[in-house]
């Protein structure tokens, strides 16, 4: 029913440019896993269960990874992801390979999300000409328009709670280090995490629980087994949020008065659930050294998506074209036409000029991102207000996709948690003319159960989440 609704939705009629390349085992894994669960045999929670990977997630089969890129077109990696041998050994079936924002949105200051080579533009559920976010957009679009039951996006910086606020569903961007990334197409060392997607807080926790877990290529899941869970589904309680004190970030807020309507109705109905709502609550923005936040998460980001690609694709093939971000680089010049027909390769640019992991600019900037984050930030004001969960907006609703100009995202409550490494919840709160608003919940370190617990009772309160409609356009 999935494949069939893929070749029906996704490159013909409202084209949603969702799935960027359908497994061609899926039918046979299909049949072996129907007649393991016949004979009795159930390999994990997910058996059966049909699951999107975006397209920068290895899975040594017959699919392809590419990051979206033409660069990679043909590259089959002759290992599988940390996190897809977890999803084979709890049944998943691995249906597709999501579109994206190509090289997850780290390319260019003008890129348009959901644009890769490969996918083409991949379009809102709700509204088709407006945008899905990224860079996990297929991902998003894939659950929301009911092209698969789970997927799997990745985040460096909102590109899971964004595609899940503007497609309406659920996102989970986990604590670094609970799943694995080994296998995935990388930005950034300290930031870097995969996590699910689903259009409940019920499906994203079954699906948390078997992406969670240590892995020895990747040495930042040395705790994983010991503060992950295996299982997420005992946190969803309806009345989880009772007695949960929340803090309302409202420096996060104010950048559209739709989307403040929202958040104060989210507001109210935590307070009808018993949450003690602490509001205003403030996170620190400037170091002592003047640098912002984002300033130092830029330079991070910078110099460790040099040496994550680098190091990724110097395990393809001697005879590889592509094998260095300078490689991609000369690439991307070469077949302009096909790679930058709208917008151009800043960021690669500037990463390539960025020196080692040693380099001083370097190491100030990651100090001063994780004591601004942390110290600084969520930890500090956790303490301060003994709070559960902070609040914020998790972005504005989707705008009108524009491959001249680029992404015009309102604002996003996604910097802090993302540069901390700590989790983040993105739960559907409510629309602005039909287009879907989430509000996010974020935490300490390993904070998921608590965070699972609040999402899931704000969820069963408010019922928020809408079908999508597949209108053309707003009249």
């Amino acid at each position: 029913a999935y494949l069939d609704r893929i070749d029906r939705m996704n490159d013909a009629g409202s084209t949603l440019r969702a799935i960027i390349e359908v497994n061609p085992a899926a039918r046979a894994l299909a049949d072996e896993l129907d007649r393991e669960r016949r004979a009795g045999t159930l390999r994990g929670p997910l058996h059966g269960v049909p699951v999107v990977l975006k397209d920068n997630i290895d899975t040594a089969d017959l699919m392809t990874t590419t990051a979206g890129s033409l660069a990679l077109e043909g590259w089959r990696a002759p290992q599988d992801a940390g996190l897809v041998e977890r999803l084979r050994a709890g049944g998943a079936l691995l249906l597709a390979k999501a579109n994206l924002s190509e090289w997850a949105n780290f390319r260019s200051l003008r890129s348009s999300s959901g644009w890769s080579a490969r996918g083409g533009q991949c379009r809102n559920p709700y509204v088709l000409d407006r945008n899905p976010c990224g860079s996990s957009s297929g991902s998003g679009v894939a659950v929301s328009a009911n092209l698969t039951m789970l997927a799997v996006g990745t985040e460096t910086d909102g590109s899971i709670v964004c595609p899940a606020s503007a497609n309406g569903v659920v996102g989970i961007k986990p604590t670094v280090g609970l799943v694995s990334r080994s296998g995935v197409i990388p930005i950034s060392e300290s930031q870097d995490t995969a996590g699910p997607m689903a259009r409940t807080v019920a499906d994203a926790a079954v699906l948390l629980g078997v992406l969670a877990g240590g892995d020895p290529r990747d040495p930042a899941t040395a705790e994983a087994d010991d503060r992950g869970l295996s299982d997420y589904t005992g946190f969803l309680d309806a009345d989880g949020a009772r007695g949960m004190r929340i803090g309302v970030a409202r420096q996060l807020l104010g950048f559209h008065g739709e989307v403040d309507r929202v958040v104060e109705s989210a507001i109210a109905a935590l307070r009808d659930l018993g949450a003690v709502i602490v509001d205003p609550v403030e996170l620190a923005s400037t170091g002592g050294s003047g640098m912002s936040l984002g300033a130092a998460e830029t330079e991070v980001l910078l110099f460790e998506f040099k040496a994550g690609l680098n190091a990724y694709l110097s395990s393809r093939p001697t005879d590889a074209e592509v094998r260095t971000l300078a490689d991609l680089i000369v690439f991307n010049q070469r077949r302009t036409d096909e790679e930058m027909p709208y917008f151009g390769q800043e960021r690669l640019l500037a990463a390539e000029a960025r020196g080692p992991l040693s380099d001083p600019r370097y190491l100030t900037a990651l100090a001063t991102a994780r004591r601004l984050a942390r110290e600084e930030g969520i930890d500090r004001t956790m303490d301060e207000h003994r709070l559960d969960a902070i609040l914020g907006a998790t972005g504005g609703p989707a705008w009108t996709t524009d491959l001249v100009n680029g992404d015009h995202f309102g604002g996003s409550s996604s910097g802090y948690p993302a540069v901390a490494g700590y989790p983040n919840i993105s739960v559907p709160a409510g629309s602005v003319h039909g287009l879907p608003v989430g509000v996010s919940f974020f935490g300490r370190a390993w904070s998921e159960p608590t965070l699972i617990r609040i999402a899931h009772a704000f969820e069963q309160a408010t019922q928020a989440r809408r079908v999508p409609e597949l209108r053309p356009t707003l009249t």
